[in-house]
């Protein structure tokens, strides 16, 4: 088994959201510009229409433009460029990563990260990936499709004649999850995940429709072929190339080149019911002839009722409004803008915003699960296990196996599991980028093909333990403990391989972080250090925007002690969470790391700007508090979860902020072995 899973998910939101509405604006549409005048006595030219207002990327395949991608506006003018080195079918996750196929040299995936904030920009080793590589089987991969809710890459493999699929956080040499052969080369790809059904165009004028595609395993036996055709039954199509389907009115749009040779001939097709439609299927509606300008129709695009058209052989992009009404027959175009060889199109859209949920510490909202991984001193059943509770931690719903030994998991606003390792024979570390860990690979496994790993002697690290994932900026803070060289080390959230961080904060004096927690509302981090205390760095994604690499020295120091009284030692912070909304920091104090009693769970006030000896309001100790190394913690909903190490268990204490120090026992409990981490997991991504 695969271990993917099918669901009828909501749609996740992303807190790219502001980032990717570049010049959206909910509905309100642009006044067209007005035609020029005419000479006294004649007609003036015709002016634009006015088109609801948007962006939208162009993927370029000429011999000048090749390898770049282009910001346009509705009306199709250039607003900026990007360097991809890529050349084919181009689609945005929720999250706003790029996905490309590239096939002008070595045939390629690529994957470009926070692409709405990085217009004139270029591809980058350190925050970018590809999948490429013989591994790969690709051949001529043409356009392809996303499954956000699976993070599932459907790629169009032309001359392979065959669908490959990858997971969408793989990288490097890697084999597909599956491949699907086909009866025909395809050009393009278009997925209904809730229905979990495929539509292939294809290259001899055919549409491959195939049902229950994940539920099989991505070996469909269902397979049904719609034939556009006339009123008689012949086939009118030829040479399938962009396909679209609109799941609000079971609608399929499908271009056609025709002879790619010909710059007159292309076709568009919108054909009704096709979700069950089969064989010679008249179509609802044809657009064919010279006022179209189709000729080389090589990608479409949806943005409601309004079609675009990648037209490369005339040069253009074509805009159709009401594409779904209306006749049939030679129907000029609504607006034509010059652009040169147009291979693929995307449009950026408005999403609601949605903050991490480690940054949702007492924000009311649902709780769809409470993720731990476990990390034994010596070998055994649960080594590498990354396991699921319910909220109430009453019973385990859910585990995933990474097939090595690790240490602390977070989580991105899209699912995908980062896992921190270390091995102390090579005294290296790395991380695991694991695709839609929290919601999709129940009793899965660590796959290359789905996923990846940051590791190698650029990246640094040495032995990582805890981590925090910020997705506005696609970011993850890994905090290394080590003893030469302890730091936070920031990686790209699409980064892969053998690669420098992107920024390191490192403490003053050699002190060593065991956790970190990074919070985008004041732009600060908070290092968890072993030593007893907490660096603060501000304006830590602001230096980063502007060159800065390296962060020496923090900005301040925090020493938490009780009513002007230093803790006694041993003190030794190990967990962090940071609360905006609260300016409160709750952190764990494991102490002498061979006593199973000593732990302490602290709660400190006003700590944003806090510096030096920082008194804190709740001090929870004792026996039955069944505190000894508390690892890691996590707020959510006002609670605090802790990954309970020396005594096997997770431990929940509700109200935090407002709990009375002293011997408290927890509110809830679980057993688990050796829980060296804690995320709590919001319902949405179920």
């Amino acid at each position: 088994m695969l271990n993917t899973q099918t669901k009828n998910a909501p749609f996740k939101y992303s807190l790219l959201a502001t980032l990717l509405a570049v010049s959206l604006a909910g509905c309100s549409g642009s006044d067209g510009d007005n035609g020029m005048d005419g000479m006294d006595g004649a007609d003036g030219q015709d002016g634009t229409p006015a088109l609801t207002t948007g962006t939208f990327l162009r993927a370029n395949n000429g011999d000048e433009n090749r390898g770049t991608v282009d910001w346009i506006d509705q009306d199709g003018d250039m607003l900026s460029s990007f360097e991809t080195g890529a050349n084919e079918g181009i689609v945005l996750s929720s999250s706003g990563t790029l996905y490309q196929a590239g096939d002008s040299g070595e045939p390629m995936l690529g994957a470009f990260c926070r692409i709405a904030g990085r217009e004139d920009g270029m591809m980058m080793s350190s925050v970018d990936s590809q999948i490429m590589g013989a591994n790969t089987g690709l051949t001529n991969p043409k356009g392809i499709a996303l499954a956000d809710d699976s993070g599932m890459i459907y790629v169009a493999d032309f001359n392979a004649m065959r669908i490959a699929v990858f997971g969408s956080a793989a990288a490097g040499d890697v084999a597909p999850v599956a491949e699907i052969m086909l009866p025909a080369q395809p050009w393009d790809v278009a997925v209904d995940e809730n229905a979990d059904r495929m539509y292939v165009a294809l290259t001899d004028g055919t549409i491959a429709v195939y049902d229950n595609v994940m539920g099989s395993d991505f070996a469909p036996s269902v397979m049904r072929i719609i034939v556009p055709s006339d009123a008689s039954g012949t086939q009118i199509s030829v040479n399938s190339h962009g396909i679209v389907y609109d799941a609000d009115s079971d609608r399929l749009v499908v271009s056609d080149v025709g002879d790619a040779s010909v710059a007159d001939d292309g076709q568009i097709f919108v054909i009704n019911n096709a979700s069950t439609a089969d064989g010679a299927v008249e179509p609802a509606r044809t657009i064919a002839g010279p006022s179209t300008m189709l000729g080389n129709p090589v990608d479409i695009i949806l943005s409601g009722t309004t079609l675009r058209v990648a037209e490369k052989s005339n040069d253009t992009i074509l805009v159709y409004t009401n594409i779904f009404s209306g006749d049939s027959g030679d129907i000029a175009p609504t607006l034509s803008t010059s652009s040169v060889k147009p291979e693929s199109l995307a449009e950026i859209t408005d999403m609601p915003e949605m903050a991490d949920f480690s940054d949702q510490a007492l924000a009311d909202v649902t709780i769809g699960g409470v993720s731990a991984s476990s990390n034994p001193a010596t070998a055994g059943d649960t080594t590498g296990m990354v396991v699921q509770f319910d909220a109430s931690l009453g019973s385990q719903t859910a585990m995933f196996d990474t097939g090595m030994s690790i240490e602390s998991v977070a989580y991105s606003v899209n699912g995908d599991g980062f896992v921190t390792y270390d091995d102390p024979e090579t005294a290296m570390g790395g991380l695991l980028v694991v695709n839609r860990m929290a919601s999709m690979r129940d009793d899965g496994m660590f796959s290359l093909s789905q996923d990846r790993e940051i590791m190698g002697e650029m990246t640094g690290l040495v032995a990582p333990k805890g981590l925090d994932v910020n997705s506005e900026h696609a970011l993850v803070f890994v905090a290394d403990v080590n003893e030469t060289t302890p730091a936070v080390r920031v990686f790209s959230g699409c980064a892969a391989g053998n690669v420098m961080p992107v920024m390191t904060l490192t403490a003053s004096d050699g002190a060593r972080p065991w956790d970190v927690d990074y919070d985008d509302e004041t732009d600060r981090a908070f290092l968890a250090l072993t030593n007893g205390t907490v660096a603060v760095f501000d304006e830590v994604t602001r230096k980063m925007m502007s060159g800065t690499s390296e962060i020496t020295g923090e900005d301040r120091l925090l020493i938490p002690v009780m009513n002007g009284e230093a803790i006694s030692a041993p003190t030794n912070i190990h967990g962090i969470d940071y609360d905006a909304q609260s300016d409160a920091l709750v952190i764990s104090d494991v102490g002498s790391a061979d006593s199973a009693t000593d732990g302490k769970l602290y709660v400190i006030p006003d700590a944003g700007m806090a510096d030096g000896l920082t008194n804190m309001t709740v001090n929870i100790a004792g026996p039955s508090s069944m505190l000894g190394n508390p690892v890691d913690i996590m707020l959510s909903n006002g609670n605090v979860y802790v990954a309970e190490k020396s005594n096997g268990m997770i431990l929940r204490f509700d109200d935090i902020m407002n709990a009375a120090s002293g011997d408290m026992a927890p509110d809830y409990s679980v057993s688990f072995t050796a829980p060296e981490s804690v995320a709590v997991l919001p319902a949405y991504l179920w």
